[in-house]
């Protein structure tokens, strides 16, 4: 793909979820046509028979792995998918991946060694898992946050950077092919800090309480999650949150030429919309 996008067509899997639904709005915006590539739309990661069509004709893609780049069965649909894509002649694929998941390295290699021109975006833990998914709910109907995170410091990365990052980078020819980029938010918080800065944005008292992951992953057995989905969660966050990922990551100003969102920023406009209110 050259650096005139033009006419370029970028299949976007997961387009309406946390990360995907902001890179089809980052490459909308920067004249590429999306192809979305959910459920919704016909496409299932489980259902090999779905593949074909929404590959056929595109130039690009955009590969995030529902539930977990490091779950079980994730490296051997990656490849699948990414040596689909090269067969039907779509040979630039991005895969979301995550920083110091040591599982997720498997669905990596799996797309290296699928004949792809490939890059893959290491990110940091998101600010929007705060306002989207399970963890909005405790904020706002509890005012508490309980989470594995201990003390740990996380430079959370806000998703719309990831969009960014991404078409820039299916954007740029051949310049970031074979190449790995890593992204996080400009600064480090614990989980702690992170919440007070939604607090002091929705002016609500809030707090934090660290469990273990074993003892937060019985509470997602409870809530009805699968117990294979529970062990892979548990044993992420046992890896990304025992201070491995405790720093900055240059990602964004390298591929952006700017900084990234601050997580002050995101909790402000988020609060603006509601999210954390009763």
């Amino acid at each position: 793909m050259t650096e005139n996008t033009r006419n370029t067509t970028v299949v976007v899997t997961g387009a309406s979820g946390r990360t995907g639904s902001r890179v089809a709005r980052s490459a909308q915006a920067a004249g590429l046509t999306v192809r979305p590539a959910s459920r919704a739309h016909g496409f299932d990661w489980q259902g090999r028979s779905t593949w074909a069509k929404v590959l056929r004709g595109a130039d690009a893609a955009y590969l995030v792995y529902p539930s977990d780049i490091g779950a079980p069965g994730a490296a051997e649909a990656v490849g699948a998918l990414a040596r689909e894509a090269v067969g039907a002649g779509v040979r630039r694929l991005v895969l979301l991946s995550s920083r110091g998941q040591d599982r997720a390295r498997d669905a990596e290699e799996a797309l290296h060694a699928s004949g792809a021109d490939w890059t893959v975006v290491r990110a940091a833990w998101f600010a929007q898992n705060f306002s989207e998914g399970p963890l909005v709910e405790e904020l706002r109907l509890r005012g508490e946050l309980v989470f594995p995170a201990g003390e740990v410091r996380e430079p959370f990365v806000d998703v719309r950077d990831i969009g960014d990052v991404v078409v820039a980078a299916l954007s740029a020819g051949d310049r970031y092919v074979g190449e790995t980029i890593a992204v996080s938010g400009p600064r480090l918080l614990s989980f702690g800090e992170a919440v007070a800065e939604i607090a002091k944005a929705t002016g609500r008292e809030l707090s934090y309480r660290a469990v273990s992951p074993r003892a937060y992953g019985e509470n997602l057995l409870g809530f009805g999650v699968p117990a294979r989905e529970v062990e892979a969660l548990v044993e992420a966050f046992a890896q990304l949150l025992d201070g491995r990922n405790a720093y900055l990551s240059q990602g964004v100003r390298e591929v952006l030429g700017r900084e990234p969102r601050d997580f002050a920023q995101f909790a402000r406009q988020a609060a603006a919309t509601g999210t954390w209110t009763e």
